[in-house]
Formats: structure tokens, C-alpha cells, sequence
């Protein structure tokens, strides 16, 4: 997987302007900050980040797939207030999980998600290397 950054362009905080891949695409769908039983165990923006990308890193291991290979994230979130006040926690979050992997990001602020006590909706695109893809 290849970062692009054109010339002359600052470098992303925390994300790439674009990637470049190929290989096997894993889709994720997008995840709320509930754990593996579909509740809520906090309703802190942060936790709920945290939980959301700690649901992504686990499908991806399903196949065969972590977050170094993430290509693309959406996130969905409600209150981009919410989301502001809570970057420095959010950022340490998502470090924690993903470590230092920066795909290219978009960030939409919603009306609302399905469901109820939901914060945020993350979805990914992965992309595995294959064997010719090396």
C-alpha cells in the first residue's frame, strides 16, 4: 500500500489524501461502538471510537486481514462538537487499535445513526496483498 501525498501538500493529520493498493478488498460494514453483544458500555464519544475500531480490527482478523491493510475509512458521526472536543482521546483510541496506519479518511457529521445510544458509524475497505501483489 502505497500513501499519496502530492507535492507541495501538507501531510494529513492522522489520515493519507490517498492510497494506492492492490490486492484482496475486504469490506467492512459499519461498525457502532457496541461491544460483541450489541450494548453500549459507555456512552463517552471516545469509548465508543475505541469500541467501533476495536469491531473492525476483529472482522478483519476473520480474514486474515489487520489494520495496516485498512485503504479507506468512513466514519458517521453525530455531533462533529462531540467528535472536537474528544480528539485527543479519540486520536490516543485509534492509535491504540490501528497503530500507526493512516488510510485515506472521510469524516460526515449525520442527522442520527440506527442505532439507539450511537455516537458514531465507522465503515473500512481493506486491501490484502497477494501473492502477486507483493
Amino acid at each position: 500500500m502505497k500513501s499519496l501525498n502530492p507535492p507541495g501538500w501538507p501531510r494529513g493529520k492522522g489520515y493519507s489524501h490517498g492510497i494506492q493498493a492492490e490486492g484482496r478488498l475486504v469490506f467492512v460494514s459499519g461498525q457502532v461502538g457496541w461491544d460483541e453483544n450489541m450494548k453500549f458500555q459507555s456512552s463517552s464519544f471516545a469509548a465508543q471510537v475505541r469500541q467501533a475500531l476495536l469491531n473492525i480490527k476483529a472482522i478483519l482478523a476473520e480474514a486474515g486481514a489487520g489494520p495496516e491493510h485498512v485503504a479507506r475509512m468512513t466514519w458517521y458521526v453525530v455531533d462533529k462538537a462531540d467528535y472536537l472536543v474528544s480528539l485527543a482521546e479519540v486520536g490516543a483510541a485509534y492509535r491504540e487499535v490501528m497503530g500507526k496506519s493512516f488510510p485515506a479518511m472521510t469524516l460526515v457529521e449525520v442527522k442520527g445513526l440506527v442505532e439507539e445510544g450511537a455516537k458514531l458509524e465507522i465503515e473500512a475497505t481493506a486491501v490484502v496483498p497477494t501473492a502477486s501483489s507483493r
